[in-house]
Protein backbone atom coordinates (compact mmCIF):
# COMPACT_ATOMS: atom_id res chain seq x y z
CA UNK A 1 0.00 0.00 0.00
CA UNK A 2 1.44 3.30 -0.90
CA UNK A 3 1.53 6.66 1.69
CA UNK A 4 -1.18 8.47 1.94
CA UNK A 5 -3.29 10.84 3.95
CA UNK A 6 -7.08 10.77 4.61
CA UNK A 7 -8.62 13.80 5.63
CA UNK A 8 -12.56 14.50 5.58
CA UNK A 9 -14.29 16.62 8.18
CA UNK A 10 -17.76 16.42 6.16
CA UNK A 11 -20.71 15.63 9.00
CA UNK A 12 -23.28 13.36 7.18
CA UNK A 13 -27.08 13.93 7.99
CA UNK A 14 -28.30 10.84 6.40
CA UNK A 15 -31.88 9.95 6.26
CA UNK A 16 -35.53 10.49 6.30
CA UNK A 17 -36.84 14.21 7.26
CA UNK A 18 -33.54 15.05 8.19
CA UNK A 19 -33.52 18.41 6.16
CA UNK A 20 -35.42 19.94 9.37
CA UNK A 21 -32.26 19.87 11.48
CA UNK A 22 -31.37 22.86 8.79
CA UNK A 23 -30.89 25.21 11.41
CA UNK A 24 -29.17 23.63 13.95
CA UNK A 25 -26.05 23.27 10.74
CA UNK A 26 -26.02 26.65 9.20
CA UNK A 27 -25.00 30.15 10.83
CA UNK A 28 -27.67 32.42 11.78
CA UNK A 29 -25.95 35.50 11.85
CA UNK A 30 -24.63 35.72 8.15
CA UNK A 31 -26.21 36.35 4.65
CA UNK A 32 -26.80 32.53 3.06
CA UNK A 33 -27.23 31.88 -0.70
CA UNK A 34 -29.48 29.30 -1.63
CA UNK A 35 -28.34 27.73 -5.02
CA UNK A 36 -29.84 25.30 -6.74
CA UNK A 37 -30.77 24.34 -10.42
CA UNK A 38 -33.77 24.22 -12.72
CA UNK A 39 -36.75 23.74 -10.38
CA UNK A 40 -37.29 20.39 -9.14
CA UNK A 41 -36.39 21.23 -5.45
CA UNK A 42 -39.95 23.36 -5.80
CA UNK A 43 -41.60 20.04 -7.18
CA UNK A 44 -40.84 17.23 -4.70
CA UNK A 45 -41.19 19.67 -1.64
CA UNK A 46 -37.26 19.85 -0.92
CA UNK A 47 -37.85 23.52 -1.60
CA UNK A 48 -40.48 24.22 1.05
CA UNK A 49 -38.30 22.04 3.51
CA UNK A 50 -35.91 24.18 3.37
CA UNK A 51 -37.55 27.40 3.87
CA UNK A 52 -39.62 25.76 7.02
CA UNK A 53 -36.06 24.78 8.24
CA UNK A 54 -34.73 28.72 8.36
CA UNK A 55 -37.66 30.92 9.22
CA UNK A 56 -35.66 34.40 9.75
CA UNK A 57 -32.58 33.40 8.08
CA UNK A 58 -31.41 36.12 5.55
CA UNK A 59 -31.49 34.04 2.41
CA UNK A 60 -30.28 35.06 -0.89
CA UNK A 61 -31.78 32.77 -3.92
CA UNK A 62 -29.52 32.14 -7.09
CA UNK A 63 -31.28 29.03 -9.41
CA UNK A 64 -30.62 27.84 -12.78
CA UNK A 65 -27.11 26.35 -12.11
CA UNK A 66 -27.26 24.04 -14.80
CA UNK A 67 -26.29 19.98 -15.22
CA UNK A 68 -22.13 20.16 -16.00
CA UNK A 69 -22.74 24.01 -14.41
CA UNK A 70 -21.59 26.87 -16.94
CA UNK A 71 -18.75 29.23 -15.54
CA UNK A 72 -20.52 31.54 -17.42
CA UNK A 73 -23.62 31.00 -15.25
CA UNK A 74 -21.66 30.60 -11.74
CA UNK A 75 -19.53 33.75 -12.21
CA UNK A 76 -23.18 35.54 -12.12
CA UNK A 77 -23.37 34.28 -8.97
CA UNK A 78 -19.93 34.99 -7.28
CA UNK A 79 -21.05 38.90 -8.30
CA UNK A 80 -23.80 38.40 -6.05
CA UNK A 81 -22.03 36.83 -3.24
CA UNK A 82 -19.00 39.48 -3.19
CA UNK A 83 -22.00 42.59 -3.78
CA UNK A 84 -24.17 40.83 -0.91
CA UNK A 85 -21.27 39.66 1.07
CA UNK A 86 -22.68 36.30 1.60
CA UNK A 87 -21.07 34.19 4.45
CA UNK A 88 -22.43 30.68 3.81
CA UNK A 89 -23.49 29.17 0.64
CA UNK A 90 -26.48 25.90 0.92
CA UNK A 91 -26.73 24.15 -2.31
CA UNK A 92 -29.47 22.47 -2.71
CA UNK A 93 -30.02 19.63 -5.62
CA UNK A 94 -27.62 17.17 -7.31
CA UNK A 95 -23.86 16.82 -7.58
CA UNK A 96 -23.70 19.86 -10.52
CA UNK A 97 -25.62 22.11 -8.26
CA UNK A 98 -22.73 21.54 -5.50
CA UNK A 99 -20.04 21.53 -7.95
CA UNK A 100 -20.91 24.75 -9.15
CA UNK A 101 -21.14 26.50 -5.73
CA UNK A 102 -18.13 24.80 -4.94
CA UNK A 103 -16.57 27.14 -7.84
CA UNK A 104 -18.74 29.94 -6.44
CA UNK A 105 -17.40 29.50 -2.91
CA UNK A 106 -13.67 29.27 -4.00
CA UNK A 107 -14.00 32.21 -6.77
CA UNK A 108 -15.42 34.42 -4.57
CA UNK A 109 -12.09 35.25 -2.65
CA UNK A 110 -9.67 34.37 -5.59
CA UNK A 111 -7.26 37.27 -5.81
CA UNK A 112 -6.16 36.31 -9.11
CA UNK A 113 -7.78 38.06 -12.49
CA UNK A 114 -9.74 35.43 -13.54
CA UNK A 115 -10.88 32.26 -11.51
CA UNK A 116 -10.84 29.83 -14.36
CA UNK A 117 -7.07 29.71 -13.72
CA UNK A 118 -7.22 27.27 -11.24
CA UNK A 119 -9.08 25.06 -13.20
CA UNK A 120 -6.32 25.31 -16.03
CA UNK A 121 -3.16 26.29 -14.02
CA UNK A 122 -2.22 23.02 -11.60
CA UNK A 123 0.46 24.73 -10.06
CA UNK A 124 -2.60 26.93 -8.45
CA UNK A 125 -4.20 25.90 -5.24
CA UNK A 126 -7.62 27.18 -3.96
CA UNK A 127 -6.61 27.75 -0.37
CA UNK A 128 -9.46 29.84 0.70
CA UNK A 129 -13.19 29.75 0.17
CA UNK A 130 -16.80 30.88 1.63
CA UNK A 131 -18.07 27.80 3.68
CA UNK A 132 -20.76 25.60 1.98
CA UNK A 133 -23.58 23.25 2.89
CA UNK A 134 -25.29 20.59 0.76
CA UNK A 135 -29.04 18.82 0.55
CA UNK A 136 -28.25 16.12 -2.06
CA UNK A 137 -31.11 15.07 -4.10
CA UNK A 138 -29.92 13.00 -6.85
CA UNK A 139 -27.18 10.38 -5.49
CA UNK A 140 -24.10 10.10 -8.35
CA UNK A 141 -21.24 12.58 -7.66
CA UNK A 142 -20.17 11.92 -4.19
CA UNK A 143 -19.61 15.58 -4.35
CA UNK A 144 -21.26 15.69 -0.95
CA UNK A 145 -18.60 14.10 0.77
CA UNK A 146 -15.17 15.32 -1.17
CA UNK A 147 -13.29 18.78 -2.33
CA UNK A 148 -14.08 18.03 -5.83
CA UNK A 149 -15.60 20.68 -8.60
CA UNK A 150 -16.11 20.02 -12.59
CA UNK A 151 -17.07 23.29 -14.56
CA UNK A 152 -18.05 23.58 -18.27
CA UNK A 153 -16.90 27.09 -19.97
CA UNK A 154 -18.92 27.03 -23.31
CA UNK A 155 -16.91 29.55 -24.68
CA UNK A 156 -13.65 27.90 -25.44
CA UNK A 157 -15.69 24.48 -24.94
CA UNK A 158 -13.81 22.68 -22.35
CA UNK A 159 -14.74 20.81 -19.00
CA UNK A 160 -12.17 21.07 -16.14
CA UNK A 161 -12.19 19.98 -12.61
CA UNK A 162 -10.11 21.24 -9.40
CA UNK A 163 -9.86 19.61 -6.21
CA UNK A 164 -9.48 21.58 -2.56
CA UNK A 165 -9.83 20.97 1.14
CA UNK A 166 -11.14 24.31 1.33
CA UNK A 167 -14.51 23.83 -0.97
CA UNK A 168 -15.36 20.07 1.71
CA UNK A 169 -18.74 21.07 2.56
CA UNK A 170 -19.30 21.38 6.09
CA UNK A 171 -22.33 19.62 6.15
CA UNK A 172 -24.42 17.56 3.51
CA UNK A 173 -27.75 16.26 4.20
CA UNK A 174 -28.81 13.24 2.46
CA UNK A 175 -32.29 12.35 2.60
CA UNK A 176 -33.02 8.99 0.33
CA UNK A 177 -36.65 10.23 -0.02
CA UNK A 178 -36.07 12.46 -2.72
CA UNK A 179 -34.95 9.77 -5.14
CA UNK A 180 -38.29 9.01 -5.23
CA UNK A 181 -39.45 11.43 -7.69
CA UNK A 182 -36.55 11.54 -9.92
CA UNK A 183 -36.81 10.13 -13.46
CA UNK A 184 -35.51 6.75 -14.75
CA UNK A 185 -32.80 8.72 -16.90
CA UNK A 186 -31.48 10.30 -13.89
CA UNK A 187 -31.15 7.35 -11.72
CA UNK A 188 -29.53 5.27 -14.36
CA UNK A 189 -26.91 7.95 -15.09
CA UNK A 190 -26.37 7.91 -11.10
CA UNK A 191 -25.86 4.12 -10.89
CA UNK A 192 -23.37 4.31 -13.72
CA UNK A 193 -21.38 7.81 -12.56
CA UNK A 194 -21.01 5.89 -8.72
CA UNK A 195 -19.97 2.75 -10.64
CA UNK A 196 -17.35 4.39 -12.50
CA UNK A 197 -16.14 6.57 -9.93
CA UNK A 198 -15.29 3.33 -7.76
CA UNK A 199 -13.77 1.71 -10.82
CA UNK A 200 -10.96 4.72 -11.50
CA UNK A 201 -9.82 4.17 -8.12
CA UNK A 202 -9.91 0.14 -8.31
CA UNK A 203 -8.62 -1.11 -11.74
CA UNK A 204 -4.96 0.04 -11.91
CA UNK A 205 -2.59 -2.57 -10.90
CA UNK A 206 -2.42 -4.38 -7.04
CA UNK A 207 -0.83 -2.47 -4.39
CA UNK A 208 -1.35 -5.22 -1.71
CA UNK A 209 -4.57 -3.16 -0.27
CA UNK A 210 -7.03 -5.63 0.46
CA UNK A 211 -9.29 -3.40 2.75
CA UNK A 212 -9.44 -0.44 -0.11
CA UNK A 213 -10.52 -3.47 -2.89
CA UNK A 214 -12.99 -4.97 -0.64
CA UNK A 215 -14.75 -1.48 0.40
CA UNK A 216 -14.35 -0.72 -3.66
CA UNK A 217 -16.08 -4.07 -4.24
CA UNK A 218 -18.63 -3.98 -1.73
CA UNK A 219 -19.73 -0.34 -3.29
CA UNK A 220 -19.97 -1.93 -6.97
CA UNK A 221 -21.77 -5.28 -5.71
CA UNK A 222 -24.18 -2.87 -3.94
CA UNK A 223 -24.50 -0.98 -7.27
CA UNK A 224 -25.04 -3.59 -9.68
CA UNK A 225 -27.79 -5.18 -6.88
CA UNK A 226 -29.47 -1.83 -5.83
CA UNK A 227 -29.51 0.28 -8.94
CA UNK A 228 -31.80 -2.35 -10.67
CA UNK A 229 -34.58 -1.90 -7.72
CA UNK A 230 -34.66 1.46 -7.19
CA UNK A 231 -35.13 1.86 -11.11
CA UNK A 232 -38.01 -0.86 -10.85
CA UNK A 233 -39.69 0.99 -8.10
CA UNK A 234 -38.21 4.54 -7.29
CA UNK A 235 -39.93 4.36 -3.72
CA UNK A 236 -38.29 1.37 -2.64
CA UNK A 237 -36.86 3.48 0.55
CA UNK A 238 -34.06 0.72 0.93
CA UNK A 239 -32.53 0.61 -1.97
CA UNK A 240 -33.02 4.35 -2.60
CA UNK A 241 -30.72 4.47 1.08
CA UNK A 242 -28.07 1.99 -0.17
CA UNK A 243 -27.96 3.46 -3.31
CA UNK A 244 -27.40 7.13 -2.19
CA UNK A 245 -24.83 5.88 0.45
CA UNK A 246 -23.06 4.05 -2.03
CA UNK A 247 -22.55 7.34 -4.79
CA UNK A 248 -21.18 8.94 -1.49
CA UNK A 249 -18.63 6.26 -0.30
CA UNK A 250 -17.63 5.72 -4.03
CA UNK A 251 -15.99 9.39 -3.72
CA UNK A 252 -14.90 10.31 -0.13
CA UNK A 253 -11.56 9.53 -0.65
CA UNK A 254 -11.87 6.39 1.81
CA UNK A 255 -11.26 4.12 -1.14
CA UNK A 256 -8.55 5.54 -3.19
CA UNK A 257 -6.47 6.29 0.13
CA UNK A 258 -2.97 4.71 -0.52
CA UNK A 259 -3.96 3.37 -3.81
CA UNK A 260 -2.98 4.32 -7.57
CA UNK A 261 -6.24 6.06 -9.51
CA UNK A 262 -7.10 6.18 -13.14
CA UNK A 263 -9.23 8.63 -13.87
CA UNK A 264 -8.60 8.46 -17.74
CA UNK A 265 -12.13 7.58 -18.08
CA UNK A 266 -13.01 10.90 -17.19
CA UNK A 267 -10.60 12.39 -18.61
CA UNK A 268 -11.83 12.05 -21.83
CA UNK A 269 -14.93 11.65 -21.17
CA UNK A 270 -15.22 15.58 -20.46
CA UNK A 271 -14.62 16.30 -24.02
CA UNK A 272 -17.58 14.65 -24.87
CA UNK A 273 -19.81 16.87 -22.71
CA UNK A 274 -17.86 19.58 -23.36
CA UNK A 275 -18.44 18.78 -27.10
CA UNK A 276 -21.64 17.76 -27.34
CA UNK A 277 -23.06 18.05 -23.91
CA UNK A 278 -23.53 14.45 -23.37
CA UNK A 279 -24.30 13.59 -19.72
CA UNK A 280 -21.50 13.12 -17.63
CA UNK A 281 -22.20 9.33 -16.34
CA UNK A 282 -23.01 8.61 -20.47
CA UNK A 283 -19.65 9.47 -21.30
CA UNK A 284 -18.35 7.40 -18.78
CA UNK A 285 -19.75 4.52 -20.09
CA UNK A 286 -18.67 5.33 -23.23
CA UNK A 287 -15.01 5.51 -22.66
CA UNK A 288 -14.28 3.12 -20.03
CA UNK A 289 -15.14 0.00 -22.40
CA UNK A 290 -12.10 1.41 -24.74
CA UNK A 291 -9.85 1.77 -21.31
CA UNK A 292 -10.38 -1.83 -20.34
CA UNK A 293 -9.63 -3.12 -24.12
CA UNK A 294 -6.77 -0.90 -24.84
CA UNK A 295 -5.13 -1.00 -20.89
CA UNK A 296 -6.14 -4.78 -20.41
CA UNK A 297 -2.64 -5.89 -19.90
CA UNK A 298 -1.44 -3.99 -18.05
CA UNK A 299 -4.60 -4.10 -15.96
CA UNK A 300 -4.85 -7.80 -16.06
CA UNK A 301 -4.20 -8.39 -12.58
CA UNK A 302 -7.39 -6.17 -11.42
CA UNK A 303 -9.23 -6.98 -14.29
CA UNK A 304 -9.18 -10.71 -13.78
CA UNK A 305 -9.86 -9.72 -9.97
CA UNK A 306 -13.21 -7.72 -10.69
CA UNK A 307 -14.38 -10.23 -12.87
CA UNK A 308 -14.06 -12.88 -9.82
CA UNK A 309 -15.26 -10.80 -7.51
CA UNK A 310 -17.71 -8.42 -8.87
CA UNK A 311 -19.37 -10.48 -11.69
CA UNK A 312 -18.53 -13.95 -10.61
CA UNK A 313 -16.44 -14.99 -13.19
CA UNK A 314 -13.60 -17.74 -12.58
CA UNK A 315 -13.53 -20.10 -15.75
CA UNK A 316 -11.50 -19.77 -18.69
CA UNK A 317 -8.06 -18.52 -19.95
CA UNK A 318 -6.97 -15.35 -18.18
CA UNK A 319 -7.62 -13.46 -22.14
CA UNK A 320 -11.24 -15.23 -21.93
CA UNK A 321 -11.87 -13.93 -18.47
CA UNK A 322 -10.85 -10.62 -19.05
CA UNK A 323 -13.42 -10.70 -22.05
CA UNK A 324 -16.49 -12.16 -20.36
CA UNK A 325 -15.57 -9.55 -17.39
CA UNK A 326 -15.42 -6.14 -19.77
CA UNK A 327 -18.63 -7.97 -21.61
CA UNK A 328 -20.52 -8.09 -18.43
CA UNK A 329 -19.52 -4.56 -17.41
CA UNK A 330 -20.99 -3.06 -20.66
CA UNK A 331 -24.16 -5.32 -20.22
CA UNK A 332 -24.89 -3.44 -17.16
CA UNK A 333 -24.94 -0.36 -18.52
CA UNK A 334 -26.63 -1.03 -20.95
CA UNK A 335 -29.28 -2.76 -18.66
CA UNK A 336 -30.02 0.41 -17.01
CA UNK A 337 -30.54 2.04 -20.31
CA UNK A 338 -27.05 3.98 -20.65
CA UNK A 339 -25.96 3.68 -24.64
CA UNK A 340 -22.04 2.26 -24.90
CA UNK A 341 -20.93 3.59 -28.03
CA UNK A 342 -20.61 6.99 -30.03
CA UNK A 343 -22.85 6.03 -32.61
CA UNK A 344 -26.03 6.52 -30.19
CA UNK A 345 -25.63 10.05 -30.38
CA UNK A 346 -24.35 10.45 -33.99
CA UNK A 347 -20.90 11.07 -32.95
CA UNK A 348 -18.43 9.81 -36.40
CA UNK A 349 -14.67 9.48 -36.39
CA UNK A 350 -14.16 13.36 -37.26
CA UNK A 351 -14.62 13.52 -33.24
CA UNK A 352 -11.15 11.73 -32.51
CA UNK A 353 -8.90 13.61 -33.93
CA UNK A 354 -10.58 17.11 -32.47
CA UNK A 355 -9.98 15.20 -28.84
CA UNK A 356 -6.45 14.18 -29.36
CA UNK A 357 -5.61 17.64 -30.65
CA UNK A 358 -6.98 18.92 -27.98
CA UNK A 359 -4.80 17.09 -25.92
CA UNK A 360 -1.53 17.45 -27.36
CA UNK A 361 -1.88 21.22 -27.30
CA UNK A 362 -2.24 20.81 -23.63
CA UNK A 363 1.07 19.33 -24.02
CA UNK A 364 -0.65 15.80 -22.35
CA UNK A 365 1.70 12.97 -23.03
CA UNK A 366 -0.07 10.51 -21.51
CA UNK A 367 -2.92 9.83 -18.31
CA UNK A 368 -3.80 6.85 -16.38
CA UNK A 369 -2.43 5.51 -13.52
CA UNK A 370 0.80 4.73 -14.83
CA UNK A 371 0.62 8.09 -17.69
CA UNK A 372 0.92 5.98 -20.03
CA UNK A 373 -2.53 5.98 -21.94
CA UNK A 374 -0.74 8.03 -25.04
CA UNK A 375 -2.48 9.92 -26.89
CA UNK A 376 -2.84 7.22 -30.13
CA UNK A 377 -3.80 5.13 -27.76
CA UNK A 378 -6.40 7.49 -26.46
CA UNK A 379 -7.38 7.37 -30.21
CA UNK A 380 -7.58 3.59 -30.00
CA UNK A 381 -9.96 3.64 -27.19
CA UNK A 382 -12.11 6.12 -29.19
CA UNK A 383 -11.92 4.10 -31.94
CA UNK A 384 -13.32 1.07 -30.43
CA UNK A 385 -16.37 2.90 -29.05
CA UNK A 386 -17.56 4.19 -32.48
Amino acid sequence: MQNFEFYNPVNIVFGQGQIRKLGKLVPNDTKIMLAYGGGSIFKNGVYDQVKAALPGYHLIEFGGIEPNPHYETLMKAVEIVKTEKIGFILAVGGGSVLDGVKFIAAAALWVGEDPWEFLTNRSLTVTRAIPIGSIITLPATGSEMNGNSVVTRLSTQEKLAFNADAVLPVFSILDPTTVFSLPEKQVANGVVDAFVHVIEQYLTYPVNSPIQDRFAESILVTLVEEGPKVLANRTDYDSAANFMWAATMALNGLIGAGVPQDWATHTIGHELTAFYNIDHARTLAIVLPGIMQVKRESKQEKLLQFGERVWGIKAGTSDERIDATIARTVAFFESVGIPTKLSAYNIGSDFIKVVCDRFIQRGIKGIGERGDLTVPQIAEVLTLQL
